[in-house]
């Protein structure tokens, strides 16, 4: 299946955000999109049971000056055992003009046995916008025994400040050699969660340092022009959903913003 969705929002001469331009073809969808703390929230939904091999999607979203823009989900992605041995593609692009908002904040990953999936991402922040790029992959259907037992998972990332790459992200997970060895140091069923900020704005990193646990091995480091980069390892979806709840938190005041709510529990 080849699907797309493609959003730009635009601001209105009032300051609210609206969508300017909007495309989507199956397997991808969106909600109706709703204004919390003056940002306008989509929900990006696949109505399918998920992402099989074969399947190839793009997903783009630009904020254009003065918007604000929170892109999320209303459950999790699940990409499904390959049949033909290839892979599920999915490319994403998400940018930000000078004084724009742009925030992606996905539910859970979950790639069932033998699965393969690759991901390809862009961040691009001009000067004066901010970008909020959230991850959360899981070990897989862990109640039914499928603990890292996906055949392959290729993870690309770029981000791009003011034009210049600011932070490279490429790895290759596989049961089949030790690239997984990393992820099970900490705990045998790890969650992992990244977090992407593309601003200027100066993040508390004592409150980020106190999230690590018995729980959470979390790190954190700035990019190389403008920005930060948190990593963490988790020992199961609750401390997950935790930290991440936390890191938004802390981002958005950092941002000295208020935070919008995604129209659900978090």
């Amino acid at each position: 299946m080849q699907g797309h969705l493609h959003l730009k929002t635009a601001c209105y001469d009032n300051g609210q955000t609206y969508l300017r331009e909007q495309s989507f073809r199956a397997p991808l969808h969106v909600s109706k999109p709703h204004e919390d703390a003056g940002a306008l929230v989509v929900n990006i939904v696949n109505p399918t049971a998920g992402i099989f091999d074969g399947d190839s999607i793009e997903l783009s979203a630009e904020a254009e000056a003065g918007a604000s823009l929170v892109l999320t989900t209303p459950s999790a992605s699940r990409v499904y055992r390959s049949r033909s041995g290839g892979p599920a593609k999915v490319q994403q692009r998400f940018s930000v003009q000078a004084g724009a908002t742009l925030e992606f904040f996905p539910e859970p990953f979950i790639p069932q046995a033998g699965a393969r999936y690759q991901q390809k991402t862009e961040l691009h922040a001009d000067k004066g916008g901010t970008l909020l790029f959230f991850d959360w992959l899981t070990p897989g259907r862990v109640a039914s025994g499928e603990v890292f037992r996906y055949a392959e998972l290729c993870w690309d990332l770029d981000a791009f400040v003011d034009g210049q790459l600011s932070a490279r992200e490429r790895y290759r997970l596989s049961p089949d050699d030790t690239s997984l060895e990393t992820l099970q140091l900490q705990h045998p069923q790890s969650h992992y969660v990244s977090c992407v900020v593309l601003s200027s704005a100066a993040l508390t990193l004592v409150e980020v340092e106190s999230l690590n646990s018995a729980q959470v091995y979390l790190g954190h480091g700035p990019l190389t022009h403008r920005g930060w980069t948190i990593k963490a390892l988790c020992a199961d979806s609750l401390s997950a959903r935790h930290t991440l709840q936390r890191l938004r938190t802390l981002v958005y005041q950092a941002l000295q913003k208020p935070m919008p709510s995604l129209g659900r529990y978090m």
